[in-house]
């Protein structure tokens, strides 16, 4: 598994890019505010190569200028969450305020590349502290206090779904760097409790909850796209429907382009192709521990679980949420779902992963010196 990690990494993005693409042929079609019939994936596909060629530089990219100039990305990346809520830049979907207008680019949505940024900060400060992470001060509330910037301003964008999964990927991080769990604990029940409260509070996300537990009472209400996504599944079966023969994104299921991608996987292409995606993930999840087991330094073994956690958190959401494992939360599926602000951050994000295993090798292979050897050699 080390030598090949990155192998199987590219190789399970490069499949799921793939799917992405040939669903978004099957999908995009019957969207009524597409311009034409394939320009979904014609965009996605312009998305596809801008993020290879970004996964390029970023696994080339050299680690000294991401640990030196982070605080400075954290600060544009914070400051381009803030203009989400200003008026002439941001833009507003459906109550949201995750995205902004750029000339010559279009919508962007910077709470993409601001969970790839705090990372980088966590991994950068860590690096840095390195032998003070078991402190209170700099192991855990001055850093505590770094990430809540990004995070907070995530959440106030209604976009509460992506502030709980880099929530996640901050706590894997705290937790494995070997921050003391008399901090964390209290921490993470503090957290649950108020995001309980918030939930219980806000109608909107209440009102999901009620109405996943008993969707077949609100398949005609709130609870209409799950209840459609579980019929996908069911009209699909074994083997599927075949390629565009799907009937649940002909308006039934909205958004059968993005969050609920995957159902229609399943209705066309059958269960070998969802399982398949599943493996995809799984393959992505190994393949990132394992680079960050053989990561060469701190600050990489910190990046390679950020990135990893970028990418498969989301991704076990989305598939729950499909699946009604649990509540509606609007996260889309890395490399498959329409959005190319997320596919290229998380091309980026593979990027980095097969940087820091190129890296790791040039660090084992590199000869180690010898002490208190002698050296016998005839004079000529």
């Amino acid at each position: 598994m080390n030598r090949s990690a990155s192998i199987l990494l590219c190789t399970a993005v490069a499949a799921l890019v793939a799917l992405g693409l040939v669903m978004l042929t099957s999908t995009g079609a019957w969207v009524k505010s597409a311009a034409t019939p394939y320009a979904f994936v014609i965009g996605q596909g312009k998305f596809a190569v801008i993020g290879f060629f970004g996964a390029i530089i970023a696994s080339r990219v050299d680690p000294i200028w991401l640990r030196r100039g982070w605080p400075w990305a954290l600060g544009f990346a914070s400051l381009l969450l803030v203009f989400c809520f200003v008026p002439g830049i941001g833009v507003d979907h459906l109550g949201s305020h995750r995205w902004i207008h750029v000339p010559g680019i279009g919508e962007f949505q910077p709470s993409e590349m601001a969970k790839v940024v705090t990372l980088i900060a966590m991994a950068g400060w860590f690096a840095r502290w390195q032998t003070e992470v078991h402190t209170f001060w700099r192991g855990f509330v001055l850093p505590g206090m770094i990430v809540a910037i990004p995070t907070g301003l995530i959440a106030i964008e209604t976009d509460v779904g992506s502030a709980l999964a880099l929530s996640v990927a901050i706590g894997a991080m705290f937790f494995c760097v070997g921050t003391r769990l008399i901090y964390l604990i209290p921490t993470a029940l503090t957290g649950m409790g108020g995001a309980g409260w918030y939930i219980h509070s806000d109608p909107v996300r209440w009102g999901r909850i009620q109405a996943w537990l008993d969707l077949e009472a609100n398949q005609q209400g709130i609870g209409q796209q799950q209840w459609r996504a579980l019929l996908a599944f069911g009209n699909g079966g074994l083997e599927g429907v075949g390629l565009g023969n799907g009937s649940e994104k002909f308006g039934t299921l909205t958004f059968a382009y993005s969050d609920f991608i995957f159902p229609i996987v399943g209705e066309e292409l059958g269960l070998a192709f969802t399982l398949g995606t599943v493996l995809a993930y799984v393959l992505i999840a190994v393949c990132g521990c394992s680079i960050a087991l053989r990561a060469g330094n701190l600050f990489d073994r910190c990046l390679a679980l950020g990135m990893t956690c970028v990418l498969v958190v989301p991704a076990m959401v989305n598939i729950a949420v499909t699946t009604a494992a649990l509540p509606n939360d609007g996260l889309p599926l890395p490399f498959v779902s329409h959005g190319g602000t997320s596919l290229m951050i998380s091309l980026g994000a593979a990027g980095l992963l097969c940087g820091i295993h190129r890296r790791s090798h040039l660090t084992q292979d590199r000869a180690e010196p010898v002490v208190g050897a002698k050296v016998y050699a005839v004079k000529l």
